[in-house]
């Protein structure tokens, strides 16, 4: 019996670690909006540290910035009962979670804790797993280049604007055209292996509509959800934005085809502009301080496919053009770095027309090395046909428009109405990417019959 109590006191005395014996603390001397400022410790750049409130709670910070002895700290969480002269203490570490595929059909915060109270999640300490590696950005010649197609389900962005696995895509539009709804449908009927759905920025009541009706329970099954609403610290939303990037690298790099889908892009880039000022940083482009341009950078590049892997990932972002300005200076910049854009237009929303994409302003950068020439040259000259229709389009109905005079014209308006139908796509229609290809060609063929 004595000798079974010391083995177990043994096995328990293995199992504890031993405080430690000198604690330090810095100071709290100044609150200023969601900046905090603190002194006397060793404080590190994107470290999470402590401070304590007069209640004697702990509240979770971290340092953004420093100026010569001074640390500045931005909390995660909203905070209260602060004081001057506050304890500030580096931060426990938190065991990081298990990526792997038990993670599908779940839906977490920023900080990878569960909130779809479908149980925890296994913990590195909890089980022998190996530790995460830490993704470093793919220098240029480790990058693998896009080659084949990645079926979204959605006709016209099939045949029209190709998506390639690897790619970055943008999805341009104002604020409740369809940006939603378009991705709930990407996300459940890709072809891809594993979707990742970073929700960024939004009000909460879109989180839990998005998982419940866009993205639906055969959308949940094999996609992991990272949801940071608005009312989150802007540093929360940064981290839900990146950690989104990590898992799907991770996924990636099993090699599995994994599809990438943030909303938004524009509301990480708020975020970084939030922090950016909260430390001194000078704006220069609307507010918004170089570096978050820089970040914005960073972000996209770490997408896109790696030679060490037969995966790939796709990452299409969207990006809010604010008063459906595409001059914003995000959306701008968004254009610049990402590898092809699709604009969604309100007056074709407000016309009924689902999914409302502008054809005529969106491109793939990488369709014409990634599909058949024939696709290809049925893709411009549906392009420039309905360009043909809108010029004339308001003439019809006064009848001021005359057949006969232009063949081409005739063409556009005789085949308009097939050709808005096969824009258009219900919400719960899939169509696969060969059965794209092959409507539109029945349609253009019937343009090379007469």
């Amino acid at each position: 019996m004595n000798n079974t109590l010391h083995t177990r006191l043994l096995k328990v005395a293995n199992e504890l670690s031993a405080p430690p014996l000198l604690q330090s603390y810095g100071r709290l001397v100044r609150v200023n909006g969601l900046t905090l400022t603190a002194v006397g410790g060793l404080f590190a750049m994107g470290r999470k540290y402590q401070v304590e409130s007069i209640d004697g709670i702990w509240y979770d910070v971290e340092v953004i910035g420093f100026h010569e002895a001074e640390a500045y700290l931005m909390p995660l969480n909203k905070v209260a009962d602060l004081y001057a002269g506050a304890r500030v203490r580096a931060a426990p570490e938190n065991p990081s979670i298990c990526i792997d595929e038990r993670l599908l059909g779940r839906v977490f915060d920023a900080q990878m804790n569960p909130i779809d109270q479908l149980g925890n999640v296994a913990r590195e300490k909890e089980h022998s797993h190996p530790k995460t590696k830490k993704y470093s950005a793919l220098s240029p010649l480790q990058r693998k280049g896009v080659t084949e197609p990645l079926d979204v389900g959605i006709r016209a962005i099939n045949s029209l604007f190709t998506v390639g696995k690897g790619q970055r895509l943008g999805l341009f539009a104002g604020s409740g055209v369809g940006k939603s709804k378009l991705l709930g449908m990407m996300t459940r009927f890709t072809s891809a292996d594993v979707v990742i759905v970073a929700l960024v920025g939004e009000r909460g009541w879109e989180v839990k509509e998005f998982i419940e009706q866009s993205l639906g329970p055969d959308g949940l099954k094999k996609a992991i959800v990272i949801a940071s609403p608005a009312d989150d610290s802007p540093l929360l939303r940064v981290k839900a934005a990146e950690q989104s990037h990590k898992l799907a690298t991770f996924f990636r790099d099993q090699n599995l085809n994994v599809l990438l889908l943030m909303d938004s892009l524009t509301r990480y880039a708020q975020a970084q502009r939030e922090i950016g000022l909260s430390v001194g940083e000078l704006p220069a482009s609307k507010g918004y301080p170089p570096s978050v341009f820089s970040k914005l950078t960073q972000l996209v590049e770490s997408s896109g496919n790696s030679e060490q892997s037969q995966g790939s990932m796709t990452a299409i972002y969207t990006v809010l053009a604010e008063g459906d300005d595409q001059q914003d200076p995000i959306a701008d910049n968004s254009r610049a770095i990402l590898d092809g854009h699709i604009v969604l237009d309100r007056l074709l929303a407000e016309k009924g027309h689902y999914p409302a994409i502008n054809i005529a302003s969106s491109i793939s950068r990488v369709m014409p090395n990634i599909v058949e020439h024939q696709q290809l040259t049925f893709c411009y000259k549906l392009k420039k046909l309905y360009s043909r229709y809108l010029q004339v389009h308001e003439l019809i109905p006064l009848g001021a428009y005359q057949a006969g005079k232009d063949a081409e014209m005739d063409a556009a308006v005789n085949l308009y109405p097939e050709i808005e139908a096969f824009l258009c796509q219900n919400l719960n229609e899939q169509v696969n990417f060969s059965e794209s290809v092959s409507q539109l060609s029945h349609i253009m063929g019937k343009v090379n019959a007469s």
